[in-house]
C-alpha cells in the first residue's frame, strides 16, 4: 500500500457536490438535462451529483482514455465506450473527475458536437487549470487542485484506489 495523503475530505466533497447540483438546478430550470458520465473515475461524481439534482434526468456512459497504466496522459485518445442513446436535440451535461490538458475533453466534446445535442456544458470536480494544454470552457468546478497525481472518489492509479470516499494523493 502507499501513503496516501488527503488533499479533499469527504465532508467537504459532499458539501461541495450538493452546491454544484443546486446551481444545475437553477440554471437548468425545469428542462430536462442528459448527463454523460465519462467512465471510469467519474462514476462516484455523476451517481452523486445526479442524486442532488432536482431536475428530470437521464444518465449515459461513454469511456475514453489517454492514461493506461501511467500517472502521464499518452497523449492518444481512445474511445473505448460510446453512448448508446441519440442525443440529437438534448441538453448534455458532461460529468468529468479530473481536467488538467483538456485534451480528452477537448475531443470529446468535438465528438459529442457532431451529434448535434441542443446543448454542451461540461461539470469536473478537480480542474488543474495550470496544466491546461486545450481550451475547453468549464461550467461548473468543485475544486481548483495543484499539480499532483489524485486518487479516491472514482479516481484510481492503475485501478487501484477508486474505492477511498475522499481525494489523495500518493505521498513519499
Amino acid at each position: 500500500m502507499d501513503k496516501i495523503e488527503v488533499l479533499i475530505k469527504e465532508k467537504d466533497l459532499k458539501a461541495r457536490i450538493q452546491q454544484l447540483a443546486n446551481q444545475i438546478t437553477i440554471d437548468y430550470k425545469d428542462k430536462p438535462i442528459t448527463l454523460i458520465c465519462i467512465l471510469k473515475g467519474s462514476t462516484f461524481f455523476t451517481v452523486d451529483l445526479a442524486k442532488n439534482i432536482k431536475n428530470d434526468l437521464k444518465i449515459e456512459f461513454i469511456q475514453v482514455s489517454s492514461y493506461k497504466s501511467s500517472t502521464q496522459s499518452s497523449g492518444n485518445i481512445e474511445l473505448k465506450l460510446d453512448l448508446k442513446e441519440n442525443i440529437e436535440g438534448k441538453d448534455i451535461l458532461i460529468v468529468e473527475d479530473i481536467i488538467d490538458t483538456g485534451r480528452t475533453l477537448s475531443f470529446l466534446i468535438k465528438y459529442l458536437e457532431e451529434r448535434k445535442p441542443n446543448t454542451i456544458k461540461l461539470c469536473t470536480l478537480l480542474d488543474k487549470p495550470e496544466r491546461r494544454e486545450y481550451d475547453v470552457k468549464v461550467n461548473y468546478v468543485g475544486f481548483e487542485i495543484p499539480d499532483k497525481f489524485v486518487v479516491g472518489y472514482g479516481l484510481d492509479y492503475d485501478e487501484h484506489y477508486r474505492n477511498l470516499p475522499y481525494i489523495g494523493y500518493i505521498g513519499v
